[in-house]
């Protein structure tokens, strides 16, 4: 059964959602590797409508042999990912499903592997290597198969955490464009001698005709405002005081 200390340690890698997922996915892969009995290298992959998004590794041969599954498109992890079930190689000098994943691994001095999904709105999947044939039984995984568990629960986080994150910097960056453009729009209602709605009007005029965004007009008449004797300021308010002139003319 899993020890209470790798619970827990499994379990703070939530708490990691505010962090880059990259790190916590890395930070993931060490504890497998550190804890799983047999296990000396693993590495994590994320996937999402079957594009690759995210992946972290103990060990640079542990991501040079999911890179090599991952290019060839078969393999232990490629398996994991289209069964749901576990993918295991008891010992990489005999197998012959993944020849281009065995000549790695050998290469690397990885002689088993164990491949765990977990399979969601994202699949998660856990892949672990060992130095010695059938390090990894398949039925003694039990803290392998938690850690995929925290892995794909903490993908969740992270996910829910950047939309909650997008949507708040959304609405800050309205709030704070609509307090830009209320200060200008008091401005030009102070110095054109214009209604509220006149003075939004012209604001909207100068961004159509220098194809600048309302927020950047605004920030000019600010800016205007706070420099009087800049002449590219007298030039922000003159071009806004020449279409207030036009259009009093034109209602005339």
């Amino acid at each position: 059964m899993p020890s209470s200390d790798l619970a827990d340690r499994a379990a703070a890698l939530l708490s990691l959602a505010a962090a880059p997922q990259e790190r916590s996915l890395s930070q993931l892969t060490a504890l497998a590797a550190g804890q799983v009995s047999g296990c000396a290298a693993a590495g994590v992959t994320v996937w999402h409508d079957g594009e690759l998004t995210a992946e972290a590794a103990s060990h640079p041969d542990a991501a040079r042999l999911i890179a090599v599954q991952v290019a060839c498109g078969r393999g232990p992890l490629i398996d994991a990912m289209s069964g749901g079930g576990p993918a295991s190689c008891s010992d990489t000098l005999t197998e012959t499903r993944w020849p281009e994943f065995t000549t790695a691994a050998l290469e690397a001095g990885v002689r088993s592997s164990v491949t765990l999904s977990s399979q969601g709105a994202a699949v998660v999947i856990l892949s672990l290597f060992g130095l010695r044939p059938r390090a990894l039984p398949v039925g003694d995984l039990q803290l392998a198969e938690l850690l995929v568990a925290y892995g794909a629960a903490l993908v969740g986080a992270v996910s829910e955490y950047d939309d909650s994150r997008r949507v708040a910097l959304q609405l800050r960056d309205a709030a704070e464009s609509r307090a830009i453009v209320d200060q200008a729009k008091g401005i030009l209602m102070h110095a054109l001698g214009c209604s509220a709605d006149q003075a939004l009007d012209r604001m909207r005029e100068v961004s159509q005709r220098s194809n600048l965004r309302a927020t950047e007009v605004a920030r000019r008449i600010i800016d205007a405002h706070s420099r009087p004797g800049d002449a590219d300021s007298r030039g922000d308010l003159g071009q806004l005081a020449g279409l207030t002139s036009r259009r009093r003319k034109a209602h005339g």
